[in-house]
């Protein structure tokens, strides 16, 4: 039966896709030649598994939705909607970790991720979990630059990173950890937090920009208070954590008026960058969506996550022997914080039919 409901889940997707404009076609911009991304666990495809941090999910349950049921260092039990993305562009299968030995320099031309589970805009979100800096993922992104001018010189490799879509999709580790864990330090206000943040973001793009990079993408925040961990967390009494679980909705509220902040952002820095597109990727819409309306997915549990309890689970906590649950794909989100193959999918559907279209 699993490899049945795998194939629904991939049937719902491509379903879904049919009824989308051609992303490629619509534009009358060239087409895309690759797919890069940077950021956190939810474009992170398993370049923990090569660093020593435990933030890593190279284990079962996890992958148990992936072909082979193979347990890639994805925090999810499938793909990650970068994957559905790279596929659906006509990419590759899968976007592979930069820090994987089978990647070879030919690989990097068609898309990679940096990115790092655990990681963050904000420095020290990465060095409390020991994982990549946004820094250190940018130095990862040079060196590809120079493995790829190797194979096919400076004038393609040019040319493949002025038509490659730049993903950046990070800040949810930040605010949980430098912001609802109590650590704000010389910053006064959340406002205050996700301006400093927002700065960063900036920067980056700038670096993008400067490398030759013209089709950004930068990713909002999800509706936060809705995590099964934040939702547990936010819980009081014990008869609340098990019978009625509602979301933190200040959270909700924060993530929202960051998003804000980040639309600005980017439709600033179009204007001001010649000849780029810096667009808003919303992924808090399509999820909240999900939790508001589960039915219309095909969802049965939204704030609770498929492993073990699904209140407090994840990566190292979420165990071979973790028990899990019959029908991942009726669940929103596979461990207590990150989204399953389904929520993935239909984050990558929304993001195709609202955005790439644009680019």
């Amino acid at each position: 039966m699993k490899p049945i409901r795998h194939k629904t889940i991939l049937l719902t997707f491509f379903t879904l896709l049919l009824q989308l404009p051609n992303p490629i076609n619509a534009s009358p911009s060239p087409p895309i030649t690759a797919l890069y991304a940077f950021g956190d666990s939810t474009v992170d495809s398993g370049n923990n598994n090569y660093i020593p941090t435990l933030f890593q999910s190279n284990h079962p349950p996890y992958g148990r939705s992936f072909p082979a049921k193979i347990s890639t260092g994805r925090f999810s039990d499938g793909k990650l909607a970068t994957d559905f993305i790279a596929s659906s562009l006509g990419l590759k299968p899968t976007l592979p970790a930069y820090l994987n030995p089978s990647v070879k320099p030919v690989d990097l031309l068609t898309g990679v991720s940096f990115a790092s589970a655990g990681g963050g805009l904000d420095d020290r979100t990465a060095m409390m979990s020991l994982t990549l800096t946004m820094d250190k993922q940018w130095s990862y992104f040079e060196e590809a630059v120079r493995k790829m001018k190797s194979v096919v010189g400076d004038s393609e490799t040019n040319r493949v990173i002025k038509n490659a879509v730049f993903v950046i999709s990070a800040g949810t580790n930040d605010m949980i950890y430098n912001v609802y864990d109590h650590v704000l330090g010389s910053f006064i206000s959340v406002s205050d937090y996700q301006d400093y943040l927002l700065s960063k973001v900036e920067a980056f793009i700038q670096r993008l920009h400067d490398a030759g990079a013209r089709r950004i993408t930068v990713a909002g925040l999800p509706p936060i208070g809705c995590l099964p961990v934040q939702v547990t967390l936010g819980t009081v009494t014990i008869p609340r954590i098990f019978h009625h679980r509602i979301c933190t909705e200040n959270q909700n509220a924060d993530s929202q008026l960051y998003n804000q902040k980040l639309r600005k952002l980017n439709f600033r820095l179009s204007q001001r960058l010649p000849g780029s597109k810096i667009l808003y990727l919303d992924i808090y819409t399509p999820l909240i969506d999900m939790i508001k309306h589960p039915h219309r997915y095909g969802l049965e549990e939204t704030l609770k996550g498929c492993c073990g309890t699904g209140l407090l689970e994840a990566g190292p906590l979420c165990k071979p022997l973790s028990r899990t649950c019959e029908d991942v794909s009726k669940y929103m989100f596979f461990d207590s914080v990150h989204p399953s193959e389904k929520a993935y999918s239909v984050i990558a559907v929304y993001a195709l039919q609202k955005l790439f279209p644009l680019l």
